[in-house]
């Protein structure tokens, strides 16, 4: 396989998508990256509070983390931004992101090599413009993010999604959860009943509420609740009126705390997510609801859980709202949800399958 370079290069920055799950599923590029070229010098560039999860990342040198500006501080971070980038003498750029914003930073920012897909109108800002794959709703997304580093002659891998955690981040999950009655013998169920891009992308509240109610008839079984702060109210009226032995965490953790108390559980009960994507990538099984959206493009990329979509003639819709009746999300039952979670518990759903 050929590549565009003429020397290898010496200073990398790759800049990570936005959203939760995009990040994790863009994770195995920095892998492919760093076994390439394994004397270079590897930057992740991510928005805070997202790139938080690359924090103790093995495959890179340093996190540039930055935040989204607004109002009268834009210009000025901008400003920040491309200082920062400049001062890096980056030889090679890899834009994981299909946004003209992020490859203007990179031209600003005098970066040599400038390798992203060509959309958006930023062709002419790319040194290396990639076409998007023909077929790019027929692929995992984790498959598109690693296609772009062909022209650098890296061949396509099977590089799965990764995170690193401390065990000091582990014993202080576990201590946390301790706290609300966790032993050594419990069965820790997570659920994640929110999803950011929209309640399209969400299963009923009561049947989360319904299958919380019936998982605790087991004795040794503890539900975990997790959400950022926009969706406390949504779990807070999940949870009321259920037994102690529900755990309310929502807008309580940082993202690596919910990483390190999602490693924890046994399953991860979830609509398409970025803690889905956090749980494949640290190896809990997942039980995830899809239907707005497609498995195809953004499931599990990992075997481990189950994913139940009902594949209704409206779906996958990408719509945040759903326009018609909810059809996809009303037709998974509480009954079937429950079987899946607890045949992960006990150990019968060992690679992925899909209802």
């Amino acid at each position: 396989m050929g590549s565009i370079l003429s020397k290898e290069p010496e200073n990398i920055i790759v800049r990570m998508p936005n959203w939760i799950g995009d990040l994790v599923m863009a994770t195995p590029v920095l892998s492919d990256v760093r076994r390439a070229f394994p004397r270079a010098r590897i930057t992740a560039m991510a928005r805070s509070p997202v790139g938080e999860l690359l924090r103790e990342d093995a495959e890179i040198d340093e996190l540039f983390c930055f935040s989204k500006a607004t109002g009268f501080g834009r210009r000025r971070d901008k400003r920040s931004i491309i200082e920062k980038l400049r001062k890096g003498n980056y030889d090679l750029g890899i834009l994981l992101t299909h946004s003209f914003s992020s490859a203007w930073w990179f031209w600003q920012g005098k970066v040599q090599q400038r390798l992203g897909y060509d959309c958006n109108g930023r062709g002419l800002l790319l040194t290396c413009r990639v076409p998007l794959p023909h077929r790019i709703d027929q692929q995992h997304l984790v498959v598109t993010y690693k296609m772009l580093l062909g022209p650098l002659g890296i061949a396509l891998s099977d590089t799965p999604p990764r995170l690193f955690l401390l065990d000091r981040e582990l014993e202080l999950a576990f201590a946390l959860l301790q706290q609300h009655g966790v032993t050594a013998k419990s069965r820790i169920v997570g659920i994640h009943p929110g999803a950011t891009y929209g309640s399209a992308k969400c299963w009923l509240p009561e049947r989360f509420k319904e299958v919380s109610r019936r998982l605790l008839e087991d004795p040794d079984v503890i539900v975990v609740y997790f959400g950022d702060p926009a969706t406390a109210p949504l779990v807070k009226n999940i949870c009321l009126g259920l037994p102690s032995r529900v755990v309310n965490l929502a807008g309580l953790t940082s993202l690596r705390e919910l990483a390190a108390l999602i490693r924890l559980c046994h399953v991860l009960l979830t609509n398409d997510s970025g803690p889905m994507h956090i749980a494949d990538a640290l190896g809990t099984p997942v039980v995830a609801l899809f239907g707005s959206t497609s498995e195809i493009m953004t499931g599990p990329y990992r075997t481990a859980g189950t994913v139940i979509h009902k594949h209704v003639f409206c779906s996958p819709c990408h719509q945040r709202t759903c326009p018609t009746d909810f059809r996809c999300m009303k037709e998974i039952g509480a009954d079937e949800v429950l079987e899946e979670i607890r045949s992960v518990i006990h150990g019968r759903a060992s690679r992925l399958h899909i209802l």
